[in-house]
């Protein structure tokens, strides 16, 4: 049992505390999914009440509604004028679980096998974000409190891309007010090595609709005299790139290449292509020509397909010439490409590539952010490297994600804070997919790291 009274209420406390875990995971917070929309406001209420168990009267929280799911705030300011404040954000919500046949146990029920906790929503974010409500609970039944002020703002918005967070920081800016924010969303590299994110890509979403009669026809009285939607569709999907490079005209124009600092942090790290093939079951790489993979998949923008539907779906056959055809498209972005510029180029390209015989329709969706990225030698960056190297005990990596946290941006442009991820789940554990898992050591390992955190970011020069 560690001499420091924090650590010790920490580690006499983390099976109870992996208890609570598997009642948060429990509450099945699908937030695209409206008839959810009761079970994502439980989640919020369950982290409110745990927040105000964790700080008691020297905490305050409070729930701030908007026009969809709610947002839980809490405000500590016992540190002191001469502490730094420090924003911590996580969200309360998770993905669909379907498909449910491919779960090997139910998805809302926390279950251990093969000493990993299954679940959905336990590595994105569940875990992560528990971990600073219980560092905070742990400063305050030491008698001291933490040792910076804090401020926590936990969404339920995240997973269909926090569409009214970023007004809701804008109104409540004063109340937010902070030194340096940290994202408890987010996650490590790999399990050997600890890892902190220093740049995330934005995005840009459109989808659009190829239509061509007014109704179905059947595909043998009408076939080869009547412009098929899903052929023209497909011809299109085909138009956006020339082999692995987007063929969208000025979607590279405003590229802004990765800083030095983070092309030598790359070049640093044990990377195996050949296990990260096998991990993700692909048979070989591909994109980009003239960039590596982890250049490609952090670095680097792209031009996804993400679904395209239209016509017969079921079983057997049906001869059918569907009336229309559907594609969505996301877009990832890196630094000096802006999301509505994006979304405007490749509208043009449709409309300059759409085939004879059908209309276009294109929809840009709200869902946008700008890229991301953190200096390696700010104070907070510094703070939370040596944190997790006396908890990992081995030096910590430097890397991107190619992911989006489209909040960070928000927080640099109404607060002009950076933010720090410190998550500690694994690029490995499944997210958005059936069987998401998460390792109860990493859980034991995060205690420690948030406390160690704020430690060494009360120290930090301001």
């Amino acid at each position: 049992m560690s001499d420091d009274p924090v650590m010790s209420y920490l580690e006499t406390h983390a099976d109870g505390y992996l208890r609570e875990l598997a009642d948060f995971v429990g509450i099945p917070s699908v937030s695209t999914d409206p008839e959810r929309a009761a079970d994502v406001r439980r989640a919020s209420d369950w982290v409110r009440a745990r927040l105000e168990r964790a700080g008691g009267d020297a905490l305050q929280v409070e729930t701030w509604e908007t026009p969809r799911h709610p947002t839980v705030f809490g405000r500590y300011d016992g540190a002191g004028a001469s502490a730094p404040t420090v924003l911590i954000y996580g969200h309360a919500d998770v993905q669909p679980p379907e498909p449910l046949e491919l779960w090997e146990s139910p998805p809302f029920t926390l279950t251990e096998r093969n000493g990993r906790l299954y679940g959905r929503g336990v590595s994105d974010d569940k875990a992560s974000m528990l971990l600073p409500i219980l560092a905070a609970e742990a400063f305050f039944a030491s008698g001291d409190g933490p040792p910076v002020n804090l401020r926590f703002l936990f969404e339920a918005e995240e997973e269909i891309g926090s569409p009214n967070l970023g007004p809701l920081v804008r109104e409540r800016r004063e109340a937010l007010a902070c030194d340096v924010a940290v994202s408890a969303d987010g996650g490590m590299r790999r399990v050997e090595a600890p890892s902190l994110i220093l740049s995330a890509r934005g995005m840009a979403a459109l989808e659009f609709t190829v239509r061509g009669p007014a109704k179905d026809l059947h595909s043998g009285l009408h076939g080869g005299a009547i412009a098929n939607p899903l052929h023209a569709a497909a011809e299109l999907v085909a138009s956006l790139h020339d082999g692995g490079r987007i063929a969208v005209e000025g979607f590279y124009d405003d590229v802004e290449p990765p800083t030095p600092a983070l092309t030598e942090a790359a070049a640093r790290l044990d990377f195996d292509e050949s296990d990260y093939l096998a991990g993700i079951g692909a048979p070989a790489t591909f994109g980009e020509p003239g960039h590596g993979t982890l250049a490609r998949r952090w670095y680097r923008p792209t031009l996804e397909i993400n679904g395209i539907y239209g016509g017969y779906q079921g079983p057997g056959v049906k001869t059918v010439l569907p009336s229309e055809a559907h594609v969505k498209v996301t877009c990832r972005l890196v630094p000096g490409q802006r999301p509505d510029d994006i979304t405007t180029k490749v509208r043009r390209h449709l409309e300059r590539h759409c085939p004879p015989g059908v209309t276009l329709t294109v929809t840009e969706e709200e869902v946008g952010a700008r890229a991301y990225l953190v200096d390696p030698d700010a104070p907070a960056v510094q703070a939370a490297s040596a944190a997790l190297e006396e908890v990992f005990g081995t030096p910590v990596e430097m890397i991107g994600v190619g992911g989006s946290v489209p909040i960070t941006a928000t927080f640099r442009e109404v607060l002009g804070v950076d933010t720090l991820f410190y998550a500690f789940g694994t690029s490995d554990e499944d997210i958005h997919a059936p069987n998401e898992f998460y390792r109860p050591e990493r859980f034991r390992m995060g205690l420690r790291a948030w406390a160690l955190l704020w430690r060494w970011l009360a120290a930090m020069p301001r």
